[in-house]
């Protein structure tokens, strides 16, 4: 295409699509569906999961500890114990999630053995579809992949029950395995890396599957992937209310079939506002170490900070990253277990200045924002703040952050899919406000 047609028709396109802001005040829309003072429009009811950032008090938000519960439980007992007894809670919580209770040992001896059942991918699947005409990010093979899935499910357009659970653990147990094929076929088509392809451990629990297959010794020690577990846990699930949840729940509500739904949430938890902020916390971190000299400074650390606030460096945009969220106020429950075991990974590591300068980012980040940009409400770090660290602490590739964040919320996109299914009832189907014009007279295109 010239340039000339280029311009022709890209020149008029933001004036055509913006929307006079006054408009939203007039008709008193929620845009981004929140209310004046923050707190979400309600938009439904849920047994699954409550993330609880704030009380209300005639109508004001009053700022309280964060605590997320799955079905009732804190999400701080889900997690278990930390130490060598530790054991593998992913596949419990997961179980917990789909089944609405705590399994029983028999129960969850079951419920593991049907995900192992299912690593196995469709003969001709990963040479067919992973390696060939590989996109440059995972997140959209993922969603390709679950699409190419629903060919291989001769039952793919049932709805009954039984294929949406027998789905659901289809894919709990195959994305990791998926995930991990589609790293190394965008390192191999992309930068020329080698393809590594390793069998899968029939017995392994999902977080020692993933090492197993993404390490090219295959060895991870007992640690390690307890701590992987332990991320799983705090990903597979945040309420109705997250915007790739409330996809995957829109989508679901027209009757569509689950690998559409799936494959849409997705696409959603790819966003940079989404699941994808890790790679903008973690880009903004390196910025960070960078330019400033000398990191336990931390005058030198605010100044920075006060630079990115005022939109004068990183990305302009006057945020920073990993700090802040719409629902937690005076704490992020995740990111509170994830900065402890940041803290005992770095502990007399060379990373353990690069630690110590993201805890100086979070204390200082709320007065700075406060100071520079006004923001009064209270201001918390969230989950992206520490996650990436811990996952680059484990040897994981930033590339497969945020599929790794989709491997786990699986199991809360299903539990949220199936409750749609069942209670919802109705096509979501909210209502616009039209600004068009009166009906205006059609001019043939010779007098235009």
């Amino acid at each position: 295409m010239t340039e000339d047609r280029k311009i022709a028709l890209y020149n008029t396109i933001n004036q055509v699509n913006t929307i006079d802001p006054s408009y939203y005040e007039r008709y008193n829309v929620k845009r981004g569906l929140r209310n004046a003072n923050g707190s979400g429009v309600v938009a439904g009811v849920t047994n699954i999961s409550n993330v609880h950032g704030y009380m209300m008090s005639d109508e004001v938000k009053v700022p309280d500890e964060g605590r997320l519960t799955l079905r009732g439980y804190d999400i701080y007992d889900l997690i278990g114990t930390d130490g060598p007894e530790r054991r593998f809670n992913f596949e419990e919580v997961a179980y917990l999630l789909l089944m609405g209770e705590l399994p029983t040992q028999s129960q969850l001896d079951g419920f593991v053995a049907a995900i192992d059942e299912q690593r196995e991918l469709p003969d001709g699947f990963t040479a067919t579809y992973i390696l060939n005409d590989t996109p440059r990010d995972i997140m959209n093979l993922l969603q390709r992949c679950i699409l190419f899935l629903y060919s291989q499910d001769p039952a793919a357009e049932e709805r009954s029950m039984e294929h949406e659970v027998s789905t659901a653990i289809s894919l709990l147990s195959r994305l990791l395995r998926i995930s991990v094929f589609s790293y190394y076929a965008v390192q191999c088509r992309h930068e020329g890396a080698s393809m590594i392809m390793h069998r899968f451990v029939p017995g392994q629990s999902s977080a020692e599957t993933f090492l197993s297959m993404l390490r090219p010794d295959r060895s991870f020690t007992p640690e390690e992937a307890r701590m992987l577990d332990v991320m799983l846990c705090l990903h597979a699930e945040h309420g109705g209310g997250n915007n790739s949840t409330f996809t995957c729940r829109s989508l679901s509500s027209s009757d569509t079939d689950p690998y559409s739904a799936y494959a849409g949430a997705i696409g959603s938890l790819k966003g940079f506002k989404h699941g994808g902020a890790n790679h903008k916390v973690r880009a903004m971190h390196a910025e960070i170490k960078n330019q400033v000299a000398h990191w336990e400074n931390e005058d030198e650390v605010a100044a920075y900070l006060a630079k990115i606030a005022n939109k004068q460096a990183y990305d302009k945009t006057g945020l920073i990253y990993g700090m802040g969220h719409a629902v937690y106020t005076k704490s992020d429950p995740r990111a509170v277990v994830l900065k402890q075991f940041a803290s005992q990974l770095a502990q007399g590591t060379e990373q353990e200045a690069e630690y110590k300068l993201l805890e100086t980012i979070e204390r200082l980040s709320p007065e700075i924002l406060r100071t520079e940009r006004g923001i009064t409400k209270d201001v918390c770090a969230n989950v992206d703040m520490y996650s990436g660290f811990v996952y680059s602490m484990l040897g994981i590739p930033e590339d497969l952050f945020t599929p790794l964040f989709a491997c786990a919320r699986i199991a809360g996109w299903s539990a949220h899919r199936f409750e749609e299914i069942i209670s919802g009832k109705r096509i979501v189907r909210p209502a616009y406000i039209s600004t068009c014009k009166e009906v205006q007279d059609y001019v043939p295109i010779s007098q235009r």
